[in-house]
């Protein structure tokens, strides 16, 4: 179903780094009288980028020391920020997706409802983030995503139109083939690849997304028999099949550079992904094209499209620290350089109706015209019972290997669905 929010996207809009090593610190020893603030970055593709941020910021604020941990890619953030948490040692900022996230770790989250940015974000932005009329993050972008494809090699394979159907985009994956060229680029040693954004696309083509969602836990859907997901298997089988050998063990930057680097022709991703793509072949001829559960094209003819994650404070650090770093989201979103680093670097759509979005690439063109049409899927992962999606992407990893069927992977979704909602 497309999202009830798309009106409000296309009338906000209109206006509108590389691999890092996981667990990357940017960190010194800052002097006495400086106020170190500590941020948990989770996305490693803007990781030098968002560095070059924070020294700019730093440069204007020399009383202010920011130290960053980037974690991400095939590393859990989430898992080192509970940890840190536990022992008392949490970030001054770190990141929420909201729904049920934000519930889960509601005691850690600052009441933000008061902050400069309020005003220009976007309603549907703070959505996810909102709880008892109270706000408790900052959207960081708007993001969106499908299948990117190279467009020379599709052109030197004689495709002349993106595919919208399952059976289409298996005769593009036979050309692409018949030339020596590897269709797809899979990076399934990703558990959040196949467990958060493939599946998702499943529930996003549901009539009624949230409505499924709550009938899952109640016992009135269930995913065996459900026709969104048996063709999201069939699609994933066919990436398997016309994929890059030893999808299992490829991580998400090494897909991400074969696709980079034009040893492949499609990848499943999102324009997150543009800055590394920038870094490895600036000017790259790529564009989007959506997912295919089906042979009905028109429904499959939406790209997923929402709020990734919400910059959040902490509230148990100290009052200075919160005070601190609420300066800093603010000056991301007001200040003219936190405004074209978040277009020109970090390659963002903009969450905020005072930032013109502009230099953000081709894929974040692609999503424009996408929310201009009203063609988008919902991001669903953050409303499903907390911690299941943990058992998604393992499970989808074992079916890859051949350890179950479609019929024993459905089941196994049901069996961690129903064992998380009574939690």
């Amino acid at each position: 179903m497309k999202i009830m929010l798309t009106g409000v996207l296309f009338v906000s809009l209109v206006a509108c780094g590389e691999k890092n090593e996981e667990g990357q610190t940017h960190q010194k020893k800052a002097p006495d009288h400086k106020i170190v603030l500590s941020v948990l970055n989770p996305k490693v593709e803007i990781a030098t980028q968002f560095e070059q941020l924070v020294k700019e910021y730093e440069k204007e604020h020399p009383e202010v020391d920011i130290q960053i941990r980037t974690v991400g890619g095939g590393a859990d953030d989430r898992a080192m920020l509970m940890t840190q948490f536990a022992a008392g040692k949490g970030p001054d900022i770190y990141t929420n997706g909201g729904y049920e996230e934000a519930k889960l770790w509601k005691s850690y989250l600052e009441d933000l409802s008061d902050q400069p940015w309020t005003r220009y974000a976007y309603d549907y932005a703070l959505k996810p983030i909102t709880m008892d009329g109270k706000i408790y993050g900052m959207p960081i972008n708007v993001e969106g995503y499908g299948f990117i494809y190279n467009k020379d090699l599709f052109a030197k394979a004689g495709i002349t139109a993106t595919p919208t159907t399952l059976s289409e985009l298996t005769k593009v994956s036979e050309k692409l083939s018949v030339k020596n060229i590897t269709p797809f680029s899979n990076g399934y040693a990703e558990k959040w690849i196949l467990g958060v954004i493939l599946l998702n696309t499943g529930f996003a083509h549901q009539s009624n997304p949230d409505a499924f969602i709550k009938e899952l836990t109640d016992g009135r859907q269930k995913f065996e028999g459900n026709k969104p997901f048996e063709g999201l298997l069939q699609l994933l089988d066919l990436t398997v099949q016309y994929g890059n050998k030893n999808s299992l063990t490829t991580d998400y930057n090494t897909a991400v550079t074969s696709f980079a680097t034009g040893k492949t022709a499609m990848i499943l991703q999102g324009n997150w992904i543009q800055p590394m793509l920038d870094k490895i072949s600036p000017d790259m001829n790529i564009g989007f094209f959506p997912i295919p559960v089906s042979d009905e094209a028109a429904k499959n003819d939406a790209l997923a499209i929402g709020i990734p994650n919400n910059w959040a404070v902490n509230k148990q650090t100290t009052a200075k620290k919160k005070a601190e770093a609420k300066k800093f989201l603010n000056w991301m979103v007001s200040s003219k350089q936190g405004q074209t680093f978040m277009t020109e670097q970090l390659k963002f759509i903009p969450a905020f109706s005072n930032i013109e979005c502009k230099n953000s690439g081709p894929l974040a063109d692609d999503i424009m015209k996408y929310i201009k049409k009203g063609k988008t899927l919902s991001w669903n992962w953050y409303k499903y019972p907390a911690g299941v999606s943990d058992e998604f992407g393992p499970a989808m990893q074992a079916y890859i290997n051949k350890q179950m069927n479609r019929d024993q992977l459905l089941q196994e979704f049901q069996k961690s669905w129903n064992r998380y909602s009574e939690k």
